[in-house]
């Protein structure tokens, strides 16, 4: 059940002394903001017990924005297990940036979680990012143009051995697309019969290539009249056509998407890259190699100066790239040579939960 189902808001769960702890996070707490950065909250709050004993559990809240995310404390003991590096963060938040903390929240601790399933977490999720700044730099420096291609410039007609574009065939025949007829060639996958009406007043009723040149997604069949003779033969690059319309659909909805200041940003700097995206590829794979070598969370970062270099757009994209391939490969070594646990002591997390959860409610 979600929050606005309960009437949950982050505002009763103050007013109600249900949050255990809250604090600033992202950029502020990494001490990589910049004077326009955002403030974001994240936070533990408890259920009220009527709640958590019935049937309305609520895993988290946040506000409409989304950049105040408060989790409740079995979920947060769940990230916990799962060494989420958002979960994780929470504990490790630098102390100027605690706004409340309950003395019942103090139990834990980043050691008591810290395991090699950061490597899954931390690394894997920075190489995600590697890939999403490899997507947008390649919409950035290739966008789509506003014009979406059809079907034809996915045809092509035989001439000769070879083949031509189907709107450039016509031209130099000089047919008009209406005066000509598809029709299927048995067991041949996407390669039709094509034929043209060249009587002056069309007389075998051929339907054209396609419906509508703008908005057609396939070819269109004509009834051909027996006897008649295909003065060529039509394929129709239909895989081609398919993954052009992903790649036409995935950059608009990027462009409708997009932060408008951070896209700005990303091109001002000249380096064509999504710098913020950089920047957390690094933090995160930084984070997980002093994870793997010293057993410790350091979100307020000691390389901040690196990091809002890369976000000033002082690096070249490729050399970014390529040197978080390689701390990738660093980051696999230190986690296989660690020895940290495999994953966290869930035991020990349960009875944790269960008598910080009896103590507050006691309490209450």
């Amino acid at each position: 059940m979600t929050s606005s189902e309960t009437g949950l808001t982050i505002d009763y769960l103050r007013q109600h002394g249900l949050i255990i702890f809250e604090a600033v996070s992202g950029s502020r707490a990494y001490g990589t903001d910049l004077p326009h950065s955002d403030t974001d909250l994240k936070g533990v709050f408890v259920l009220p017990e009527e709640l958590y004993y019935g049937l309305d559990y609520v895993p988290q809240v946040a506000n409409s924005t989304n950049d105040e995310v408060f989790y409740e404390l079995r979920r947060f003991v769940e990230l916990l297990l799962k060494n989420n590096p958002t979960a994780l963060e929470i504990l490790g938040t630098p102390a100027d940036c605690i706004r409340f903390e309950h003395p019942l929240f103090r139990a834990f601790r980043p050691a008591q979680f810290l395991s090699k399933l950061c490597r899954q977490t931390f690394a894997e999720y920075a190489v995600a990012q590697i890939r999403k700044a490899k997507g947008l730099n390649k919409k950035i420096n290739n966008p789509e143009p506003p014009a979406r291609k059809s079907v034809l410039d996915f045809c092509y007609v035989t001439v000769g051995a070879g083949a031509m574009p189907a709107d450039k065939w016509l031209d130099r025949q000089d047919y008009a697309a209406g005066q000509c007829g598809l029709a299927n060639v048995p067991h041949l996958t996407d390669l039709y019969a094509l034929f043209v009406d060249t009587a002056e007043v069309p007389r075998l009723g051929y339907r054209g290539l396609v419906k509508d040149a703008e908005t057609s997604n396939d070819v269109l069949l004509s009834t051909v009249p027996k006897g008649e003779v295909p003065v060529a033969y039509l394929s129709f690059n239909r895989n081609g056509y398919s993954t052009y319309c992903r790649v036409y659909k995935e950059y608009w909805d990027w462009v409708s998407r997009r932060n408008v200041e951070r896209y700005e940003n990303t091109v001002q700097h000249g380096k064509n890259y999504d710098a913020k995206n950089m920047l957390h590829v690094f933090r995160l794979l930084r984070t997980a190699l002093e994870i793997a070598t010293t057993g410790q969370l350091h979100v307020r970062r000691p390389d901040r100066d690196f990091l809002l270099q890369i976000r000033r757009g002082e690096f070249e994209y490729e050399a970014l790239v390529a040197e978080a391939e390689t701390l990738v490969q660093q980051v696999d070594a230190a986690f296989a040579e660690s020895t940290l646990p495999d994953a966290p002591d869930k035991q020990r997390a349960v009875e944790l939960l269960i008598q910080m959860r009896r103590q507050f409610y006691a309490a209450r």
